[in-house]
């Protein structure tokens, strides 16, 4: 491992201490509020497959999120299957979910494609709430199992925050490798220039539905932590207006990028939190705070900082030149 591979690792390492040590001291509702955070992170970084590496827009994260959630939840409480078992079926989900959207997406773009995947959202939304023999309907599901790990027992929402952060961990390791991996790089040359990347001899088509089901498989394990955590489902958490918000979280951190995905999920959890203090207003102040930021810093918060520490970086490297 090389000088700069131990400073990246070091300062993950540094983060998740900090965080750790956050959420021990911090109060219930706050506590509440990290757990959702993690989630977020990795519906967000599934996200980022679609709309940040291959450029197609979609609105559907929550309906990804739903059927995961309540596959979940059907499969550990009424088929009576473990926890751990369900949690795996969720490849199989996200891969069904991902052909299903796939394949529209190759002859669908822009608007069609948002109208689309917001379709499939609201279609997921309808059937949980009317197929009440099997999703609860509008009085909900509930009594879902937790996932355990060997010895650990988590009784409470705040003990499931450690395996959710394994998992939101594991996620974040392998959305950065694929990212800077050929397939992140085919992705990017289809959102930057798709006629080129086809004479390259890249297969559109087929990435396009890769980007799809590997978006879909995080959303299902993120739904299926979803269930695991509040152990109850209703379809009216499942609307809309939470796909906007991963896709401001995209926009507003930094779209194709991980860390991005990262930073963008952390603003976008706690600013809500934060203004609810203005009361009715506070959906304006959030609104307003994402327009300017898609005026002033289209590519989003993180490229900036990268390059300031770029720039401090080699300042640091140029003084101590001189000094030696």
């Amino acid at each position: 491992m090389n000088k700069k591979n131990a400073l990246y690792l070091a300062g993950w390492i540094l983060w998740l201490v900090a965080l750790v040590l956050a959420f021990r001291t911090a109060n219930s509702y706050v506590q509440s509020v990290f757990c959702m955070l993690l989630y977020n992170i990795i519906l967000v970084l599934g996200l980022n497959f679609i709309t940040g590496l291959t450029g197609q827009m979609n609105l559907g994260t929550i309906g990804m999120l739903a059927l995961g959630a309540y596959t979940y939840g059907i499969l550990t409480v009424t088929a009576g299957w473990s926890p751990w078992t369900a949690l795996f079926a969720m490849v199989a989900v996200g891969y069904a979910i991902g052909k299903v959207l796939g394949y529209p997406s190759l002859r669908l773009k822009g608007f069609y494609l948002s109208l689309t995947t917001i379709g499939f959202g609201e279609i997921v939304r309808l059937l949980a709430m009317n197929l009440e023999s099997l999703t609860g309907g509008t009085m909900g599901f509930s009594k879902i199992k937790r996932l355990e790990f060997f010895a650990y027992k988590p009784e409470n929402r705040s003990d499931y925050f450690y395996i959710m952060l394994i998992f939101t961990v594991l996620a974040i390791i392998v959305a950065n490798r694929i990212v800077y991996s050929k397939w992140g790089r085919a992705y990017k040359a289809i959102r930057d220039n798709a006629e080129a990347a086809e004479a390259s001899g890249i297969d559109i088509s087929k990435l396009k539905i890769q980007a799809f089901t590997l978006a879909a498989i995080y959303a299902a394990f993120g739904g299926a932590l979803y269930a695991g955590y509040n152990r109850y489902l209703n379809p009216s958490g499942f609307t809309l207006e939470y796909s906007q918000n991963y896709i401001a979280m995209l926009m507003i951190g930094g779209i194709g990028t991980v860390p991005g995905c990262i930073l963008g999920a952390i603003i976008v959890t706690a600013l809500p939190e934060l203004l609810r203090s203005f009361a009715n207003y506070y959906w304006i102040l959030f609104c307003t705070v994402c327009i300017v930021m898609a005026i002033l810093l289209p590519e989003g918060l993180w490229p900036l900082i990268h390059r300031l520490f770029a720039r401090l970086g080699k300042s640091l490297r140029g003084l101590r030149g001189k000094v030696s």
